[in-house]
């Protein structure tokens, strides 16, 4: 999942879905300078994290967030901060 989260195109991508809540292939590649194939490929690497799901809508595909995923994934990061500001630093020694 973190490697999926790890490029600045699938980190753009999950924020343009966050603020359109779904949309085609096509709505993201107008918004993020990528062509089309690439902004597939990032899709599919985001789809197979499941941070992202896709519905068929005729011939398309139709993407949004997937809420459940991404709320556990929060938690966790949530706790991971939270078990690293107990110990007073943030830093190796």
């Amino acid at each position: 999942m973190f490697k999926a989260l790890g490029h600045p195109a699938r980190l753009a991508i999950l924020n343009f879905l966050a603020e359109t809540n779904s949309c085609f292939t096509g709505d993201i590649s107008q918004e993020i300078p990528l062509g089309r194939t690439t902004v597939n490929q990032h899709l599919n690497e985001l789809k197979k994290a499941g941070l992202i799901q896709g519905h068929i809508s005729g011939i398309k595909t139709n993407y949004c967030l997937n809420p459940e995923v991404l709320e556990k994934l929060k938690g966790s990061m949530e706790k991971l901060i939270n078990t690293m500001n107990c110990c007073g630093t943030l830093k190796c020694e």
